[in-house]
């Protein structure tokens, strides 16, 4: 065989081995492709914002804490904000208990980061003020003990936005009773108002309506009362309170000169409010326990 032809042969196979090898690399690089593009996409679709009340927060390590948001999408959000117990932190005094804000949050794993908040309703006059501060963490407190995590439930936290306006714009003691019955009621638990529970006559004044019974559901006339003593103007008030007519009912405690909200009215409408709470969630609401406190030293 002439040399011409050894070196056409050999040619061609460094032709063949240059060729194949630079397919394969052009093909590795199509099949990692599509591998880097879910990659970059994973990374994005792990973003997410939303809109947040800050329900609580508790440390994490030398200068982080994780912070329980309500979440307008998402529901009860738990996320980490790294370097927020810092002096300089970015996040500033946004992430305190009661804060609405806009949040841009990276989903992980097992907690979500917190990147970037931004102020909608600072309501500075609520945070200087105690009475309505305890009022307002009564509130965030009965929210973290009956919504579960990512759940999203848009109807309680409108309810807690606009409760949060209310202590703000118009603070009442009657706002954190209304709000949690019309929190039990969101979730399908109303005490039966109109009628006798055991048996079933609906009020008159024959049959008047003079106690309540968690236990069975709502009130009692005279003949089959089991529960607790009820007065008809904390009948009315539950009644205004849980058909939608709040606005009213706080109209007429603002108002002076009628006595339809007078304190004690409003006192017992709190105590069974709270304690129709606690019996649907099984367990005691520590920030109504520091209000009742708060109040008893404010009398005496």
């Amino acid at each position: 065989m002439g040399v011409g032809v050894r070196r056409t042969r050999l040619h061609r196979r460094r032709l063949e081995h240059v060729v194949g090898r630079a397919h394969r690399t052009i093909a590795r690089r199509v099949r990692g492709s599509p591998a880097s593009l879910r990659r970059s996409h994973r990374v994005t679709s792990r973003l997410y914002r939303d809109e947040a009340v800050v329900i609580r927060s508790y440390k994490l390590g030398e200068a982080d804490r994780i912070v329980v948001m309500l979440t307008r999408e998402n529901g009860k959000v738990r996320a980490v904000a790294k370097g927020v117990r810092k002096t300089h932190s970015k996040f500033g005094g946004r992430l305190e208990p009661l804060s609405h804000v806009a949040v841009q949050i990276h989903r992980g794993t097992n907690l979500d980061v917190v990147n970037q908040v931004e102020t909608i309703d600072s309501s500075g006059r609520m945070f200087g003020d105690l009475d309505v501060m305890t009022e307002g963490l009564a509130v965030l407190e009965a929210i973290d003990q009956l919504v579960p995590d990512r759940e999203p439930v848009p109807e309680i936290f409108r309810m807690l936005v606009g409760v949060r306006k209310t202590l703000a714009e118009r603070p009442s003691a009657l706002v954190v009773p209304a709000f949690l019955l019309r929190l039990l009621a969101s979730e399908g638990v109303r005490p039966e108002l109109d009628r006798c529970v055991v048996c079933g006559e609906v009020e008159s004044e024959s049959t008047p309506l003079v106690a309540i019974d968690l236990e069975r559901g709502g009130v009692q006339c005279r003949g089959c009362r089991s529960g607790v003593g009820v007065t008809s103007g904390a009948l009315a008030l539950l009644r205004d309170v849980l058909d939608g007519r709040l606005g009213e009912a706080l109209d007429r405690a603002h108002r002076p000169g009628e006595q339809v909200l007078d304190d004690p009215v409003v006192v017992e409408v709190a105590s069974i409010a709270t304690r129709a709470f606690e019996f649907h969630v099984e367990r005691r609401l520590r920030s109504v326990a520091i209000f009742e406190r708060h109040d008893a030293r404010s009398d005496s």
